[in-house]
Order: structure tokens, then sequence, then C-alpha cells
């Protein structure tokens, strides 16, 4: 097994990071570098990221993502947007119309762009012995990241990123098996109930253990309750914010 696949295959979301170590502007530079180098649709490179250092802003942005304390904690937060400012510039400069936001597809494509970039940073700054969290919640109220980051039209906040020196590497959370999301040939859809009630029964160990018997909860209750009501700060806020950038799909 290579380095590349053991840093992988190994990865931990960090959230305890030493106060007053600092990220250095070289490591995030090479980490941005890496981003930039993953494949993106047509080269159009539809992803920006910007960096957040000050602690007031970084203050403020972890509380509208959840209060998620470690956003202020950790010396630099990047923010991954999907981008298509630049090529509304292109099609302008050309003299093109610029339909692409008016599809559920421009969304798609900036999504998994970003999505794509996102994991090259994680394997980048974990290469370096740095520990990194991934922030979904900046959805949550993605109109303040709007706000204070001065995105301009078309470019919408996707996913922040967490970058720091770790005081704390947690235990490695269990995955699904192989079995549930490799598939050979056709979707194995028969499998899957099985494989989710054994999956339960591993991740409620696992949350037992680490939570020293406070939390036994498993996969399959946390999933079903966050998409049964968990998500609705999301819904409230993601649609509205999205569209008043530009994208207008219907």
């Amino acid at each position: 097994m290579n380095e590349t696949i053991k840093i992988l295959k190994s990865h931990r979301s960090v959230r305890e990071f030493v106060p007053g170590k600092d990220v250095s502007e070289a490591q995030v530079r090479a980490i941005i570098e890496a981003a930039m180098a993953a494949p993106n649709w047509i080269n159009g490179q539809q992803v920006s990221v910007i960096e957040v250092r000050d602690i007031e802003r970084k203050s403020l942005l972890a509380e509208a993502a959840g209060n998620q304390r470690w956003i202020k904690e950790a010396p630099v937060f990047l923010v991954f947007c999907i981008d298509f400012y630049r090529a509304k510039l292109a099609a302008e400069k050309n003299g093109n119309d610029f339909e692409i936001v008016e599809d559920l597809e421009a969304v798609i494509v900036g999504s998994t762009d970003v999505g794509i970039a996102l994991g090259s940073a994680v394997v980048a700054a974990e290469s370096m012995g740095l520990g990194i969290v991934p922030i979904g919640g900046i959805r949550r109220n993605s109109q303040t990241f709007v706000d204070q980051l001065k995105l301009p039209q078309y470019v919408f906040p996707v996913s922040g990123l967490v970058i720091g020196h770790p005081s704390e590497i947690p235990d490695q959370k269990p995955r699904l098996p192989l079995k549930a999301t490799l598939h050979k040939e056709k979707y194995d859809a028969e499998v899957q109930m099985e494989i989710i009630d054994q999956y339960d029964q591993t991740i409620s160990s696992y949350m037992s253990e680490r939570t020293n018997g406070e939390d036994s909860s498993d996969w399959s209750s946390k999933v079903a309750s966050f998409y049964d009501k968990g998500f609705e700060q999301y819904a409230k806020n993601t649609t509205p914010t999205i569209k008043n950038q530009g994208f207008r799909y219907k």
C-alpha cells in the first residue's frame, strides 16, 4: 500500500487543535494548489476558496454554521464555493448568452467540482500532519457567508474546511462495508437492509465506547432523524440564497 492510500484510509475529522500554533501561508498555498490541480468540468474551474484567518470573522461564521467552535479555534478556515462568476465574464467577453445558471446542471457541476477540490485539499493537508474537519453547516445560514465574504453573483458557498494542528485525534469512525457501497455491474438493493442492521450495531458500539456509554445511538436513527427534521434550517436558507446569487434553476 502506498503512502497516498495510507493517508486516505487513515482519515479522521479533527475538532481539537493546538492553541496558538499557526498554519503557514506556504502550507495553505500548497493545499490550494493541490485542490485546484484536481479534475473539473470542461476545465471551467468552477471553484473559488476564501481563506479566513480574522478571529472576529471566524467567530461570526462559527456561529452562523451552527456554533461550531472549531471554526474560530483553528488558525485557518477555508470556504469552498461554486464559482460561475468567471464563466459569466467569459460569456460577456465572447458575446455569448449565459444560460447554464438557468438550469440545475450548474449546481450539480459546481458542487461536484467543489467536492473534488475539497477532497484533494483534505489529502494535501493530512499529508502535512495537519488536522481537518469539513463544515457543511455553512449552508445553515448561507446568506451570512455571502455577505461576510462579499461573494458576487454566481458564487455560492458549499462547504468549509477547518485546518489546524491536532491536539487530539479521535478514533476512526467505522464506515459501511464495501458490500453496501461497491456494486458489481448493477445496483444491489436487496442486500442493503441486512447491511444497515449490522452496521447499526457497529456504530452503536463505537458511539458507546467513544462517549463512555453516554451515547449509544446507531447510524440509521441519526440519518433518519436528520432527513426528517434536522435539515430544516438548510432547506429554509439554501434555496433562497443560491437563487439570489443568480442560479435560477426551475
